[in-house]
This record gives structure tokens, sequence and C-alpha cells, in this order.
């Protein structure tokens, strides 16, 4: 599979995304400075979770966290699916960029808390 080249923030951080572990990563300089830890639902359609966001302290204010959602929606529109904010960041930047960001379907919504209440390991 042909995978596009590493995304770059604004901070030139490269964007990686480990769907293994469920982490979009920001590296700078090599190391990590921001991720979202994220699930793909088990449902139909299936959908990306964002649980979490969080910028290491050392890289606050560089916008890699707005980035980081930013490439997430990307990500999720290259393969198709739609996005389910459950984190309070994703969620706040995806109401203040409602072009880049569709509003998930309410009953994806009710499925991904639902995996999610069954499988906290996936936060």
């Amino acid at each position: 599979m042909n995978r596009p080249p590493p995304k770059r923030t604004r901070a030139m951080a490269e964007i990686r995304d480990d769907r293994s572990r469920g982490l979009l990563a920001a590296f700078e300089d090599g190391e990590v400075a921001g991720r979202i830890a994220y699930f793909t639902l088990d449902a139909e359609p299936a959908a990306l979770v964002a649980v979490h966001t969080v910028v290491e302290p050392a890289y606050e204010g560089k916008g890699i966290a707005g980035a980081l959602v930013r490439e997430f929606y990307a990500l999720a529109a290259r393969e198709g699916v739609p996005v389910v904010p459950l984190c309070p960041y994703a969620a706040k930047w995806a109401e203040r960029h409602p072009d880049e960001a569709p509003a998930a379907p309410a009953d994806l919504v009710e499925a991904a808390q639902a995996q999610l209440a069954a499988n906290p390991e996936l936060w």
C-alpha cells in the first residue's frame, strides 16, 4: 500500500499514524511532541474514535494539538470513514472547523461510547 508522506504541523513536527497502537503522534526532532489516542469503531459503518489528545509541555503553544486533530480528520476522510470525537479537545476543534470536521451521526457516537465503556483499555 502506498502511504502518503508524513504530514508536518506549522511547527514542522512530523505526524505518523500507528494504527496497531491506536496512536496518531507528532514528532519534533525525533521526540514525541503530542498524540491522539484513538480506536476503530467495531460497527457498520466503521469510524475512527478520538479518545484523548495530549501535547507534551515543552511543545505547547505550537499548534501541535490542532494539527493532530486536523490530520486525524484528514486520515478518516482518506479512508472514507467518519470521526467520533469523544476527546473534549477534538470535539471543540470540530465545532470550530465544521468545514473540515463533519459531525458524526448520533448512533455512531452512542456506539463509540458503548465500545469505550465496554473496553476501557482503549483509553
